[in-house]
């Protein structure tokens, strides 16, 4: 029998001109929207740097954070009403990257202009559009996420980054089996109850969705901080991959209190956004939010649930990059896939065919 083997990103990678290194005519999150404030925002997707802010009518704006007169990065300036100002010698640009003032002279060069980003601020975070024609409109709006102004939920969120590829980021959100071992003080649980979980795994077009079901099991800690669970629970975990962002909605319900197959149950919910969005080939930006629906003490329980989110989400990160360093010393050795990596098996086939130049 052949051994199915895991490709390794930015290891086992080869030049070839038909790959792109990223799926391209696609939007990816580029941040919160409580991350732009009155201050430049720098950060580097998919290998480009970028600078993102708010001008004085508050509508997000991203260029290249590189001025054009000696390339100092805008994100060193400062943001101003009509734009956002270089803090080297003080050239104005506006959110289309049009030079607006050059202080000291009246004529402003016909060149003095900067690359600008497609953007679209929606439910809470910053999209960015990423084509393989840069000339080109986006061909779709992003994703909607009305769960950010649903009245029943509660959320929050924050930025991680990464010293891992983004792909690993996937899996270990598509796998959620490693929580009984990874995550025993927040959202873990008996380790083989995680492991022997039914794993209901369907693709659809560029989507995979995972379905697993804990039924009778004992809540884990952050369950018993934010809901008054008395005993067992039947827990659910539902896991939706896109090739730009994941969906995960986890929970429970006292045992055999309603089925938890229902689209319209009820319990305890806690509902993850998760953008994963490379920077470079080795390295990735994480931005997530929780949401969750408090039966009391509401912004106790959300802040609780934030905070475990968060603490969660700390020790997936020492994971993921000790395990990425570990294959970068090992090389091209390869990697054997075991049951719980059904899912991740199918996104990285979908990551892999997005990234055929056609």
């Amino acid at each position: 029998m052949k051994i199915p083997v895991m490709h390794i990103p930015g290891v086992s990678d080869t030049t070839d001109e038909t790959r792109t290194p990223f799926p391209l005519d696609q939007w990816y999150v580029a941040a919160l929207s409580k991350e732009l404030t009155d201050q430049p925002l720098a950060r580097t997707l998919l290998c480009q740097k970028v600078v993102m802010f708010r001008a004085g009518d508050g509508k997000a704006s991203a260029l290249e954070d590189r001025c054009c007169h000696r390339a100092l990065p805008l994100s060193s300036g400062t943001v101003e009403s009509a734009g956002i100002r270089c803090g080297y010698h003080g050239m104005l640009y506006d959110g289309q990257g049009a030079c607006l003032e050059v202080p000291g002279q009246d004529m402003i060069p016909p060149r003095a202009k900067v690359k600008k980003y497609h953007i679209l601020e929606k439910d809470g975070f910053i999209w960015i559009w990423f084509g393989s024609d840069e000339a080109a409109e986006p061909g779709f709006a992003p994703p909607d996420y009305p769960l950010h102004s649903d009245p029943t939920y509660l959320w929050d969120g924050a930025a991680y980054h990464y010293e891992a590829p983004y792909q690993l980021i996937h899996d270990n959100l598509l796998d959620l089996s490693h929580l009984g071992y990874v995550h025993l003080k927040t959202i873990g649980g008996d380790a083989k109850t995680h492991m022997n979980a039914k794993m209901d795994v369907t693709v659809d077009g560029n989507t995979v969705r995972v379905v697993r079901q804990m039924l009778n099991s004992a809540p884990p800690p952050t369950y018993t901080a934010a809901y008054p669970f008395e005993g067992n629970i039947d827990r659910w975990q539902e896991i939706e991959f896109h090739p730009n962002h994941l969906r995960i909605w986890t929970g429970a319900v006292p045992v055999g209190a309603e089925d938890i197959s229902n689209p319209a149950r009820g319990g305890f919910h806690m509902r993850g956004f998760h953008g994963v969005t490379p920077e470079t080939e080795s390295t990735s930006h994480y931005i997530w939010t929780i949401a969750t629906n408090p039966v009391s003490n509401h912004d106790e329980i959300l802040r609780k649930v934030f905070d475990q989110t968060a603490a969660t989400f700390d020790e997936d990160k020492v994971i993921i990059e000790d395990q990425y360093a570990n294959m970068v010393s090992f090389g091209q050795t390869p990697l054997v896939s075991i049951h719980v990596d059904a899912a991740a098996n199918r996104a990285r086939r979908i990551i892999d065919n997005l990234r055929t130049i056609r």
